[in-house]
């Protein structure tokens, strides 16, 4: 079935698999063909074509959670810098210009 709808990312993936078990290839096949444009249709308007709403996938447990890298803390620590240097009775509302926005 990708080769008729756009798949772009694994909930792209795991929604065509949804839909398939949902409906049959030949009405996937049909909805394909009848919200397709120029090019191929993407997975959310082949489910709207069809007047389904996929359900929410959660995070796969095979990925893991997001670990800092080199760059991040640096980026961090950088900024951390620039606040600790910023006069203390400077509000969050002004900008550098000492006005307030």
């Amino acid at each position: 079935m990708e080769h008729m709808v756009r798949v772009l990312n694994d909930r792209d993936r795991r929604t065509l698999a949804w839909l398939r078990q949902q409906v049959s290839d030949a009405s996937l096949s049909e909805a394909a063909r009848r919200c397709s444009g120029p090019t191929k249709p993407y997975v959310s308007q082949v489910c709207r074509c069809l007047g389904l709403r996929p359900p929410e996938f959660r995070a796969s447990r095979t990925h893991s959670p997001h670990v800092p890298t080199a760059t991040a803390e640096q980026s961090l620590a950088s900024i951390r810098e620039i606040l600790a240097a910023m006069p203390a009775g400077r509000t969050s509302g002004q900008y550098a210009g000492g006005r307030s926005v």
